[in-house]
């Protein structure tokens, strides 16, 4: 089958309106579990649990949840953490990325 120029032109500009559209909404709505993979996963686990030998928290754990505020996490996502291997992502990852890592974290605990 043979698509005229000009049908064809408009399949790719309607594509590309498209892609733009959704990029547009990850960037307003970024996945918190996406992030977390990407950038979390090797030190606190793909399943949030942590690791011993890291010294990471099981953020699956109730009482580490009920124990730690939403503002300790947030710190921690953007300033990192004293003294660990916890780097700062306030230059990294945008404030709405950050919310949705904190999300995420906060996710694990009702698992």
């Amino acid at each position: 089958m043979i698509i005229p120029k000009r049908t064809g032109l408009l399949l790719v500009i309607g594509a590309a309106l498209v892609m733009g559209a959704i990029s547009q909404q990850a960037a307003e709505n970024p996945d918190g579990a996406e992030i977390f993979r990407a950038k979390c996963s090797m030190c606190h686990g793909v399943d949030g649990k942590g690791f011993a030998a890291l010294k990471t928290p099981d953020f699956t754990s109730g009482k580490w949840q009920a124990s730690v505020k939403d503002s300790e996490i947030l710190d921690a996502i953007k300033n990192g953490k004293k003294d660990t291997a916890m780097p700062a992502y306030r230059d990294k990852l945008s404030e709405k990325e950050i919310l949705a890592v904190l999300r995420q974290v906060r996710a694990f605990g009702k698992k």
